[in-house]
């Protein structure tokens, strides 16, 4: 036993507190396509001795490669769970019982940097293994080769020491733009509850980028835009924090509307990367039953017009929409964003909804005519029956629309997608995180919807909570499902290992889509097939880290030999 060890980790490894790296964890070396973001980990641990100067050690990290520049390191900090799973779950999680779980991400500034390595100074516990989350960013214009990475762990004022390393090929060839349409629900009212902000203060708008930047920067780029409240997770007769970006008055008869604050929302959504809008609910979640809440100023004083107690098709709302929807889409069209903005009736309707669903459709589908509707559903009849236009099934509910060939198809998972299907809890391995991005290339899926960017409250929002100690919505979903960032200080978002293994996988996407347009669809399917006794579906894949980091080093060494002899 050594009392100071490192040992390199593959980005898919999960450690949790109290376990030892197992040897399938060990990363010796990997690759990487230019443009793109790739990461390993680090696990160190020290042991006290009797002439140890305290029970813990200062110790100084170094890296040293030519890429130092563009690395960066993290703290992979485990946090406390509650609910892991539900009580019916399959065996592929990691543990199913409360305890710490590794996911927060801690950035680390550097002690000292130069053009080939940077330092680190650490805090290092008697017999406990912590894991760092070491990211490089490749140029796109960066030369291709090998790119050793040399680490070294000093402690006890140098006299402890420690080395190792891995290495990095970086493949001559440029990582496609992606092409997945992919939103993760953004609540700005969670954000001006946790930093106790103005709604769309100076201040508010502020964290409200950088959060946006952070999603951009892991792969979102649609984000849900709230003209209204969105009626999402709200108890029913319940309200959240009003984050409504239309102006609303009424006077007399007449309404009118202002959209200077929708026009800056969208402005600087583009201005960060995001290309999609879509539109919050124009109708209450789980059926389409009632109005979402709105507020107007009306004889001078703001009021709620609209909400619970307003029935989805009653004659008031109805009037509302056709004054309003009609400019709105005028605004949203003059914008430019035809083509890239979509409407949301109600989300998850049920079967027992089809014809409340309907009757709200019809009465605003002649004013968003040019716009697409989508919306996250289950149940097969609402697109066979017309209903909706482009459905978003869950992905325990998509075969069916697979077998009937719904073009462009969607898909998305929530809570209700805890067996069987990939999801990204923090109880479930990583590589069950990150098998999407190979189901989103073998079925040509169009579109991803998760519903939790930044969900901080409890279900149906009927209280705040501090997702640093709660990530679990108290005890109604499994741990992480409602957000993929936490509230970091200064209103910068801290990200979760989850969310950057959910990068790998759109990242494995478009390593397969590049290998196509050198090689052939066919032989990219052949690739992926290779070895395995059945075809890889929503509920059936390999569920080995193993075989996803090999397929992934198989497609990278496909598309240097295609480069190679072009």
């Amino acid at each position: 036993m050594k009392p100071l060890e490192i040992m390199v980790l593959h980005s898919l490894a999960k450690l949790l507190p109290g376990q030892d790296p197992q040897p399938e964890m060990n990363l010796t070396s990997w690759s990487a396509l230019r443009g793109e973001k790739t990461a390993v980990q680090l696990a160190m641990r020290w042991f006290w001795h009797q002439d140890a100067p305290e029970h813990r050690a200062s110790a100084e990290l170094t890296l040293s490669s030519a890429l130092a520049g563009r690395l960066t390191v993290s703290r992979v900090v485990s946090v406390p769970v509650n609910l892991a799973a539900y009580p019916v779950h399959d065996e592929h999680y990691l543990t199913t019982r409360p305890g710490l779980l590794p996911d927060l991400l801690e950035h680390l500034e550097p002690l000292s940097a130069d053009a080939g390595s940077k330092k680190w100074n650490l805090r290092l516990l008697d017999n406990q293994w912590q894991v760092f989350w070491l990211e490089f960013d490749i140029p796109i214009d960066g030369a291709a080769g090998d790119y050793p990475l040399h680490i070294e762990l000093k402690a006890e004022s140098g006299t402890l020491s420690a080395v190792n390393s891995t290495a990095l090929t970086v493949i001559d060839a440029v990582l496609p733009e992606q092409t997945l349409i992919r939103t993760e629900w953004f609540y700005t009212d969670c954000l001006a509850d946790y930093y106790r902000a103005p709604v769309f203060s100076e201040e508010h708008w502020q964290i409200i980028g950088q959060f946006i930047k952070t999603a951009v920067d892991h792969g979102v780029n649609m984000i849900l835009t709230p003209i209204f409240t969105p009626p999402l997770d709200t108890a029913v007769g319940g309200e959240r924090t009003t984050t409504q970006l239309i102006a609303v008055e009424k006077k007399g008869p007449k309404w009118t509307f202002g959209f200077d604050q929708l026009k800056r929302w969208i402005d600087l959504a583009q201005s960060l990367g995001i290309r999609y809008f879509e539109i919050s609910h124009l109708f209450t979640q789980w059926g389409a039953k009632a109005a979402p809440k709105i507020m107007a100023t009306v004889d001078g004083r703001t009021e709620r017009v609209f909400g619970w107690d307003t029935p989805a098709t009653g004659a008031s709302y109805r009037e509302f929409l056709a004054a309003f929807l009609p400019e709105l889409t005028g605004r949203l069209l003059d914008w430019g964003l035809a083509g890239r903005c979509f409407f949301h009736i109600s989300d998850e309707p049920g079967k027992n909804d089809l014809e409340n669903y309907q009757q709200a459709k019809a009465q605003v589908k002649p004013y968003i005519k040019d716009f697409t509707i989508i919306d996250a559903l289950s149940d097969y009849a609402f697109y066979t029956s017309g209903a909706v236009d482009k459905p978003i099934p869950a992905s325990n509910h998509i075969q069916p629309f697979l077998d009937g060939q719904v073009p462009d198809l969607w898909t998305y998972y929530c809570c209700g997608q805890s067996t069987q299907v990939s999801n990204q809890f923090m109880a479930m391995p990583s590589e069950r995180n990150r098998i999407i991005g190979i189901q989103f290339y073998l079925y040509q899926i169009e579109g991803f919807l998760h519903w939790g960017y930044n969900f901080y409250n409890s279900q149906h929002s009927l209280s705040r909570i501090n997702p640093y100690l709660v990530n679990d919505a108290e005890a109604s979903f499994p741990a992480g499902d409602a957000f993929l960032v936490y509230p970091g200080p200064d209103g910068r978002p801290e990200p979760s290992t989850r969310i950057k293994v959910f990068r790998e996988a759109l990242n494995d996407q478009r390593a397969l889509q590049l290998l196509e347009s050198l090689t052939s669809r066919q032989k990219t399917v052949d690739l992926i097939m290779e070895g395995l006794d059945e075809p890889i579906t929503f509920n059936r894949y390999p569920r080995q880290a193993g075989w996803l980091l090999d397929l992934r080093r198989r497609v990278n060494q496909a598309i240097a030999d295609c480069v190679g002899r072009s």
